[in-house]
C-alpha cells in the first residue's frame, strides 16, 4: 500500500528544509570571509522567499477549499468517508494565513540577522541553519492535524531557539537566557505530552478531527480525566506564548538573547504557539469548551494585566517590549474565550496577531539599530532619536502608537475594536472591561517612550553609526506593513474572514 504525498502542499516547509541543508553545506566548504556571510544570508533569504511564493501559489490556486495529504488509506481507516478526515497535513485558510505571516516576518528577521552577524562574533552558518529549522516547524505547525505532528512541529520551533540564544558566545546573559528558555520549554513540553497522552488514551486516536468527534459526541459519558488532559494541554501552550502564570521567563530571555532572536520569540514563536493552541481547542476539544472557555478567559485577563503592570516599571527597551508582548498575548487570547459562541473569534485572534507581528517587528528593528551604539539600551537612550535620526525615530513612534491602539496607527485601533466586538458579542462583558482598563494602562508606557523620541536631549547623545543597508531595509519593510494595515483596514477584515473559513 503506497502513501500518496502531495508535494505541492508540503512545498513551503520542504523548501525551507532544503535551504537549511544548503546553508550548512555552503558554510562547511566556503572560506570564512565577509562575502561568505553575505552569501549565506542571501541564500537563506532566497529560500524564505521561494517558500513564501509557494504559499501565495497555494492561496491563489486552492479557491479556499481545504486540501490534505499524509492521510490514512481507506483500507486502514475502514471506509473512504472516514479516511478523508484522518489526515495529518491540511492546507486551508487558517494554514495559509499563519504560514504567510511567519514567512513575511522571517524576511525581516533575516535582514536583522545580517546586521547582527556583520561583526563576525557569531557563527553565521549555524545561525542561519537553526533559523531555517525553526521556520520549518513554524510553517508546518498550522497545517498539522494530528497530535504527534503538532508536538513535533512545536518542538522544532522551540529547540533551535535555545542554540540561537546561546550563539553569542562568552556572553553570560545569553548563556543564562538559553538555560532559562531550555528549562521552561522542557517543563512545558512534559506537561503538554502528559495531557496529550491522556487525550489519546481516552479517544484512541491522535487525529484532531477524530478527537473532536469523540469529545464532542452528545450524551457521551467521558471520564473526569479528560478535564485533566484539557487543562494540561492548555497549560503547555500557555508556556509557549508566555501567558500568566507561565510568563516569568520572558523578560530575562528577551534581554539576554540577540535582538533578532528576541524578535523571533515575540513574533514567530508566539504565532506558532497560538496556532497550536487554536487547533487543539477549536478542532479537537471544541466539545469540551465548557472546561477550557473560563480558563482561557481568566488567563487572558491575568496575562494582559500582569504584562502591562510590569511593562510600566521597565527602563530597558527590550524588557519593556518583552512585557508588552506578554500583555499582547492576553489581547490575542481574549476572543478565544468566546470561541464556543462566536464564530469569528478565531479570525479575530489571527487578525490581531498579524497586526501585532508587523508593529513589534518594526519596534525591534529600531531597537537593534540603537543597540549598536548604546551598551544598556535603556529608554533614556532614545531621547531625541526622532531629531537625530528621523527615519528610525518616526518608525518607532508609529509602531508604538499602533501597539497602543491610537491614531494615526489605525491598524492597532481596528485590531482592538475587533477584539472588543467579539468578546462583547460573546457575552464576556467583564473581560471587555478588563481589556479596556488594560488598554489605558498600556497607553502610559507607550506614550512615555514615544515622548522621549521627540524630546531634545539635555546632554550630548552619541549619534548612530551608519548601519548596514539590511538594517534599514528591515525597518522599511516593517514600517510598510504597519502603514499598509493602517490605511487599508479592509485587508485585516479579509484575513479575518479567510482564517475563520479555515
Amino acid at each position: 500500500m503506497i502513501q500518496q504525498i502531495d508535494y505541492f502542499l508540503i512545498a513551503p516547509p520542504l523548501v525551507l528544509a532544503l535551504a537549511a541543508g544548503l546553508v550548512l553545506l555552503l558554510d562547511a566548504f566556503l572560506p570564512a570571509r565577509p562575502r561568505t556571510r553575505t552569501g549565506l544570508g542571501a541564500a537563506t533569504l532566497a529560500g524564505i522567499l521561494i517558500s513564501l511564493g509557494f504559499v501565495i501559489a497555494q492561496a491563489s490556486s486552492g479557491g479556499g477549499s481545504p486540501r490534505s495529504t499524509f492521510c490514512v488509506p481507506p483500507a486502514l481507516a475502514g471506509g473512504q468517508a472516514q479516511s478523508a478526515a484522518l489526515c495529518s497535513f491540511v492546507v486551508d485558510g487558517f494554514t495559509l494565513v499563519f504560514a504567510g505571516m511567519v514567512l513575511a516576518a522571517a524576511v525581516v528577521i533575516v535582514l536583522m540577522s545580517m546586521t547582527e552577524l556583520a561583526g563576525g562574533a557569531i557563527p553565521v552558518g549555524e545561525w542561519y541553519f537553526l533559523l531555517l529549522c525553526t521556520l520549518v516547524g513554524a510553517v508546518t505547525l498550522p497545517a498539522s492535524r494530528d497530535l504527534i505532528m503538532l508536538v513535533v512541529a512545536l518542538e522544532l520551533v522551540s529547540l533551535p531557539v535555545f542554540a540561537l540564544t546561546a550563539l553569542k558566545r562568552y556572553d553570560g546573559r545569553s548563556s543564562e537566557a538559553a538555560v532559562k528558555l531550555f528549562v521552561v520549554s522542557v517543563v512545558s513540553t512534559a506537561i503538554m505530552l502528559f495531557g496529550v497522552s491522556l487525550l489519546y488514551g481516552i479517544a484512541g486516536s491522535v487525529y484532531l478531527s477524530r478527537l473532536g468527534q469523540v469529545f464532542g459526541a452528545p450524551g457521551s459519558d467521558l471520564p473526569a480525566v479528560v478535564t485533566v488532559g484539557v487543562v494540561l494541554v492548555a497549560a503547555g501552550f500557555a508556556f509557549k506564548i508566555a501567558a500568566v502564570p507561565f510568563h516569568s521567563w520572558a523578560a530575562d530571555v528577551y534581554q539576554g538573547a540577540p535582538i533578532p532572536v528576541a524578535a523571533l520569540l515575540s513574533v514567530i514563536s508566539k504565532a506558532a504557539g497560538f496556532a497550536g493552541l487554536i487547533l487543539v481547542l477549536v478542532s479537537a476539544l471544541f466539545g469540551q469548551s465548557g472546561t477550557w472557555t473560563p480558563i482561557v478567559a481568566i488567563v487572558s485577563a491575568l496575562t494582559m494585566t500582569v504584562g502591562n503592570l510590569l511593562a510600566m516599571r521597565q527602563r530597558s527597551a527590550v524588557r519593556l517590549l518583552a512585557w508588552s508582548s506578554v500583555a499582547q498575548s492576553g489581547y490575542i487570547l481574549a476572543p478565544l474565550a468566546v470561541a464556543a459562541t462566536t464564530p469569528g473569534a478565531v479570525g479575530t485572534s489571527t487578525a490581531y496577531l498579524v497586526i501585532y507581528a508587523a508593529m513589534n517587528l518594526g519596534a525591534f528593528a529600531v531597537v537593534m539599530l540603537v543597540s549598536r551604539t548604546t551598551a544598556r539600551n535603556e529608554l533614556d537612550d532614545y531621547r531625541g532619536l526622532a531629531l537625530r535620526r528621523p527615519a528610525a525615530g518616526i518608525t518607532l513612534a508609529f509602531c508604538l502608537v499602533c501597539l497602543a491602539g491610537l491614531p494615526p496607527g489605525l491598524a492597532g485601533l481596528f485590531a482592538k475594536v475587533f477584539v472588543f466586538r467579539e468578546i462583547v458579542e460573546g457575552g464576556a462583558g467583564w473581560l471587555a472591561v478588563v481589556m479596556a482598563v488594560n488598554t489605558v494602562i498600556g497607553l502610559y508606557y507607550y506614550a512615555v517612550w514615544t515622548g522621549r523620541l521627540f524630546t531634545p536631549a539635555g546632554r550630548a547623545e552619541p549619534s548612530l553609526h551608519r548601519p548596514p543597508a539590511t538594517a534599514w531595509v528591515a525597518v522599511g519593510l516593517a514600517l510598510a506593513a504597519a502603514v499598509l494595515f493602517s490605511i487599508a483596514p479592509q485587508l485585516v477584515l479579509d484575513m479575518t474572514s479567510l482564517s475563520a473559513s479555515g
